[in-house]
């Protein structure tokens, strides 16, 4: 590119320090420019470990960027992204985008009053494999149904295991969002969420119908000690079934292509894609009807 895009990232944890800061400071069409989190002295490390400045005042780093690229619970993202959106900044977005429907709404609103760019990092939809797969599905036709697991010991162990808002949201916000996207673009558009179940150990189990008739199901949680972990997808009719694992492309490498897209978008001055904040709502709403219907 020309001129790189400056990006802010809002967030300093884990998955921000593994994907985040060293994708947006290595790819060719973006420069990590500063980081701010809600606890100064990681930013600071973070920041010094990538060449950036840290902040501590969100509103300068703001006035400093074009884009933030955002890696916080939903319920610090969502009005923090609604001020950026405000402020004409394009975003990268974690899932889920807000912690409400009522939040996500009015974050969509301030994105197509700005007409900025935005993005969520629904991870494996940045993955060829995936792209190759749903290609196929479409070509091929006939899909009536899908199972899909995510399955992991994630709040057992690890490095999201501390994590106070997956402890309390649990698997259908934290994984939920990538089950319910792959479906959805897989077998067409979620139009209801006929049963959803959870039970004591944190295990949600879920049966949706999608337009045109499909059918699938989708078992999610986040506190089983599985070794390895395992997520899966498998789309099924007439046609025979098809299977995606979750063991492709690095997510790395998933974020990278996400910057490809991003990158384009915003030189091109284009703002609607397959995975932008439009899509963060829709999944919203599926999340919220899905703990509605299981009194959760």
């Amino acid at each position: 590119m020309d001129e790189q895009l400056r990006v802010g990232l809002v967030g300093a944890g884990p998955w921000a320090s593994m994907i985040h800061a060293p994708g947006i400071a290595n790819h060719p069409g973006t420069t990590l420019t500063g980081v701010w989190a809600r606890r100064p002295e990681a930013a600071h490390e973070l920041a010094h470990a990538h060449g950036a400045e840290p902040f501590s005042d969100y509103v300068e780093m703001l006035s400093t960027v074009d884009a933030v690229a955002f890696c916080v619970p939903p319920g610090v993202q969502g009005p923090m992204a609604i001020e950026a959106a405000n402020a004409g900044k394009h975003l990268v977005l974690e899932k889920p985008i807000a912690e409400s429907v009522e939040v996500a709404e009015h974050l969509v609103a301030a994105v197509t009053e700005a007409g900025v760019a935005s993005l969520v990092v629904l991870t494996r939809r940045y993955a060829p494999e995936t792209k190759e797969l749903l290609a196929q599905l479409r070509r091929t036709g006939g899909w009536t149904g899908a199972d899909s697991r995510w399955i992991s010991g994630a709040l057992l162990d690890g490095p999201f295991s501390n994590s106070p808002w997956r402890h309390d949201r649990g698997a259908l916000d934290d994984v939920g969002p990538h089950a319910f996207d792959l479906l959805d673009a897989a077998l067409g558009e979620i139009t209801d969420v006929v049963a959803a179940t959870l039970s004591d150990t944190g295990l949600w189990q879920l049966i949706l119908r999608h337009a045109g008739g499909a059918t699938s199901t989708v078992s999610l949680c986040l506190s089983l000690p599985l070794q390895p972990p395992f997520a899966d997808l498998t789309i099924f009719g007439t046609n025979g079934h098809r299977t995606l694992t979750n063991r492709g492309t690095p997510a790395l490498e998933c974020f990278t292509n996400l910057l490809d897209d991003f990158v384009a978008m915003v030189h091109s001055g284009t703002t609607g894609h397959e995975c932008d904040v439009r899509r963060g709502l829709h999944l919203q709403r599926i999340i919220d009807l899905a703990r509605r219907k299981a009194g959760a």
